[in-house]
């Protein structure tokens, strides 16, 4: 009888002991080094275009609790991925951090999403184009709402980048959780996010446009660096691609961003690659160039602003288009390469033939 009382008493006291500590436990950050007052937390919501790469940037900072991907902006409730990246939904791809004031402020978390986005891109960010993929900051009180359009107008007013910044700054109205396969992304399925990551060509924008000048020399060559930083021009017939016949595509030596397809590449006869259309339009800015004895039309890329060559009027069918290309100016990912090296998307291109 005495060893059932004991053995009461030891559960009682047990199960007290318990709540007790539950009710004292504190939440703490994501590292799990400090606890943190769960009272004095904050959110921030924010959209950066696939939210598989704006999750870790936010995950890494001293006083963030949690990152969740989600969808908001739109008309439809708790929608699906599918859904939401088939278009029509209004929503955005987003990410809302739970944070606590104290430890990280809301201004260095504008800072860290301004980053990592190509904030002058209003037709979706890097490989992922469409509204589902523009950029936004969706704020929760009159501050944020303040702090962000001072950050936006900072941002646009250090002259970092020669176009308006296009990001837009509105009210958070309903934020939907994604689905779970999508949170963590980048730790669940690192082999498919590390993949992606490379092939999107958000990390070589991110260092083109936050790099400096010394650091984009050191990782192109004189001729490379003449040609897109300085709109110089590689010798005719003496250029790596002005007589490449293999498949796959050609990318921004700096920025990675996706440009021409070898389906659309032709021998010209003026010694350097030229293709009859773009394999990206809307990664093509074109300028008028008046810099030598008649007027001509200059190719950029979107993203890095990296000089490219020319487009003539003079090409054959079926645009009559001939976009005159340095090689210095690009990168040749082969057909069997596209995967690999995150651009998948593309290998169908050569599998219709």
């Amino acid at each position: 009888m005495k060893d059932r009382i004991y053995l009461i008493m030891t559960l009682v006291i047990f199960v007290l002991v318990s709540c007790v500590q539950s009710e004292g436990e504190e939440k703490m950050d994501t590292k799990g080094t400090r606890p943190m007052n769960p009272e004095n937390l904050a959110r921030a919501t924010l959209a950066g275009g696939c939210f598989w790469c704006i999750e870790p940037p936010f995950q890494k900072l001293d006083g963030v609790v949690d990152v969740v991907s989600g969808y908001t902006g739109g008309h439809k409730a708790n929608p699906t991925y599918e859904e939401v990246t088939a278009g029509g939904t209004g929503h955005v791809e987003a990410v809302q951090i739970l944070y606590d004031p104290s430890r990280v402020s809301y201004s260095e978390l504008l800072e860290v999403f301004w980053r990592n986005i190509d904030p002058t891109d209003e037709y979706g960010q890097f490989v992922d184009r469409g509204p589902q993929y523009a950029t936004a900051i969706f704020y929760h009180d009159e501050e944020q709402k303040r702090l962000a359009e001072q950050s936006r107008q900072k941002l646009q007013d250090s002259g970092r980048f020669d176009r308006p910044i296009v990001t837009e700054i509105r009210e958070l109205e309903e934020f939907y959780e994604a689905e779970a396969y999508h949170q963590d992304y980048y730790q669940t399925h690192k082999t498919q996010y590390n993949l992606y990551r490379h092939g999107s060509g958000r990390d070589r924008f991110i260092e083109k446009a936050w790099e400096d000048d010394d650091q984009l020399r050191s990782r192109l060559t004189s001729l490379q660096y003449k040609v897109t930083q300085e709109e110089g021009t590689e010798p005719a017939f003496r250029n790596e691609y002005w007589d490449n016949k293999r498949e796959g595509i050609y990318v921004d030596i700096v920025s990675g961003e996706p440009l021409f397809s070898s389906l659309d590449k032709y021998r010209s006869g003026s010694g350097w690659p030229c293709f009859t259309q773009p394999l990206e339009p809307g990664l093509l800015v074109e300028k008028t160039d008046r810099k030598l004895w008649e007027e001509r039309t200059e190719v950029r890329s979107k993203r890095a602003d990296s000089h490219l060559g020319h487009v003539f009027p003079d090409g054959p069918a079926p645009t009559g288009l001939r976009y005159c290309i340095n090689s210095a100016a690009l990168r040749f990912i082969p057909k069997e390469d596209l995967v690999k090296e995150g651009y998948g998307k593309y290998l169908e291109l050569f599998e219709k033939r």
